[in-house]
């Protein structure tokens, strides 16, 4: 783990659900682990439970050093609909370090390919997305280089999700669309972020289900962005 450098997806009791760790809770534990930045990306107010916007707005205001750790501070929004409305106004995007845009079957119910994928797109487009999340769930099928194509267009990163390829992870069995992400990237040599969507502390820092299928997929190092802060920090700027 002492080549990875980073973790942006993570999660604290502000999203409500499988966490009571607060923000200290989580650098403290990022520290433990060796990991140079820390990125918060509590749920957008569609989850149940989620953060209300005026958390987010709050985040302008939080400490850029905790214990050690260099903070950024994000949001995972949901995308909606097919034609990617977020859950949180731009306004309020704007203010933060970074936006991760993902799916999920509470708020937003499964489609078609053909919708899945235009829903995905849609986002992208969103000036403020920077990341989409777990687009690797079985339940919503997506044409992968379509969703790559319009990935390198929009300047935005795709995730490969370590708790999505978790044994019993509850996405189903991640692992050939997930493939199908790092293979397209590398042919086109363009980076993927790998995360651990930690909720709470047990998992910060822990992407190695996300490494593995990475070198199963014989993806570079320099296609990967955590080994790079310099890249991570470029890349959102």
């Amino acid at each position: 783990m002492s080549s990875i450098t980073f973790d942006i997806h993570t999660h604290t009791i502000a999203s409500g659900h499988g966490s009571a760790a607060t923000i200290t809770d989580m650098a403290k534990t990022a520290f433990a682990r060796g990991l140079k930045l820390l990125g918060i990306s509590d749920h957008g107010p569609a989850t149940p439970g989620g953060g209300k916007p005026s958390y987010f707005r709050s985040l302008a205001n939080a400490p850029r050093m905790r214990l050690g750790v260099e903070m950024l501070y994000g949001a995972e929004v949901n995308i909606l609909d097919n034609e990617g409305t977020l859950d949180l106004e731009d306004e309020i995007l704007a203010r933060l370090d970074y936006v991760i845009a993902s799916i999920h079957k509470p708020v937003k119910k499964p489609g078609t390919i053909d919708e899945n994928t235009a829903a995905y797109i849609a986002a992208m487009k969103n000036p403020y997305v920077r990341i989409i999340g777990h687009c690797d769930d079985v339940k919503y099928p997506v044409d992968y280089p379509a969703i790559v194509q319009a990935a390198m267009e929009n300047r935005v990163l795709l995730e490969i999700n370590s708790s999505s390829l978790s044994p019993g992870g509850y996405r189903g069995d991640t692992r050939f669309n997930d493939l199908m992400i790092l293979n397209l990237c590398r042919h086109y040599d363009y980076p993927v972020i790998l995360s651990s969507d930690s909720h709470g502390t047990e998992h910060v820092g822990d992407l190695s289900c996300a490494l593995e299928l990475a070198r199963t997929a014989e993806v570079p190092d320099k296609l990967i962005m955590n080994h790079s802060l310099r890249e991570l920090k470029c890349f959102l700027a």
